[in-house]
Order: C-alpha cells, then sequence, then structure tokens
C-alpha cells in the first residue's frame, strides 16, 4: 500500500492504494470520480482520457502513485461551476455525443488538442488526433464539428484577451 497525494480540480486530495492500483481506478473508485471512464484497461479507446499536470493522459496506463504529487484534471472539473467549457459547450451545440461513454475522453483529448494547437485547427489535424479514441455511436462526423467549433472559439477569446492586456 502507499500512499497518494494530489491536486485533483484544484483540490489537494490523498487517499491510500495498493502499488498497483491504476488511476483511473483510483479516481473512480478512492476519490468518487466516475466521470473517468474505463472502456478497455489497454490503451485503446481513450475513454479515460485525464489532464496529467497540462498534458493529456490515458489514466489506464498510469499508476496511482506515479500521480502522486501531480495536478490532475478530470472532466468533473473542466467546466467553471455552472458554466461549461467551450468544448463541453461546443459538444453539446454540435451534438458531439450520442450514448455520452467516450465523451469525456474525448473532451479531454480535445482540449488537450486545442490548448496544444492555439493558432487554431484543421479537419484532418483533429481526424489524425483523435487516432486513439474510439466512439462506437456518432462516426466522428459531430465530434470533429464539435472540436473545430471549440477551437474557434477558444482562438478568440485568447485574442480578445490579448487586445484587452494591450
Amino acid at each position: 500500500m502507499s500512499d497518494i497525494s494530489l491536486t485533483v480540480n484544484g483540490k489537494r486530495v490523498s487517499g491510500t492504494a495498493e502499488d498497483r492500483t491504476l488511476l483511473v481506478h483510483f479516481l473512480r473508485e478512492n476519490l468518487g470520480l466516475t466521470g473517468t471512464h474505463v472502456g478497455c484497461d489497454t490503451s485503446q479507446c481513450g475513454a479515460c482520457v485525464i489532464h496529467v499536470d497540462g498534458k493529456a493522459v490515458k489514466s489506464c496506463t498510469m499508476l496511482a502513485v506515479q500521480a502522486s504529487g501531480s495536478n490532475v484534471v478530470t472532466i468533473e472539473g473542466l467546466a467553471d461551476g455552472a458554466d461549461l467549457h467551450p468544448v463541453q459547450a461546443a459538444f453539446k451545440e454540435h451534438h458531439g455525443l450520442q450514448c455520452g461513454f467516450c465523451t469525456p475522453g474525448m473532451i479531454m483529448a480535445a482540449t488537450d488538442m486545442i490548448n496544444r494547437h492555439p493558432e487554431g485547427l484543421d479537419e484532418a489535424t483533429v481526424r489524425a488526433e483523435l487516432e486513439g479514441n474510439i466512439c462506437r455511436c456518432t462516426g466522428y462526423h459531430n465530434i470533429v464539428k464539435a472540436i473545430l467549433a471549440a477551437s474557434e472559439t477558444m482562438a478568440k477569446g485568447a485574442r480578445r484577451k490579448a487586445k484587452q492586456a494591450a
């Protein structure tokens, strides 16, 4: 057993887990954050994507003890209170989900993708970067539309902030 201490969605948390406990299971079972889904446990589907220290990570590929000391953001921590994150809002607006099982991982992967490409995204880049996330319902068309719309919204917001700061 190991003591684990990390910051999750802005709150300092700690717990104890077996050394072999995957981060996805620690989040769900120890912390009750069930928005991060367990799909395949083999890093194939992307349902478990979260952010660790600002980068997208498949939480089924990381041990909880490896995350100790890290800053973790899950789907539950993405929104600002009642205000949806721009990616969440775009998925809602553009019907980027059906059953919803893959949605948390898709949104977390998309947020990371947009953050890494602040200049904007094109359809080919979005499709290439989504290769590690599987959706069995939508055919990806509306997911891609949602990500492109969120990218545009976030880029406009960044330009607006830059103008205000100048």
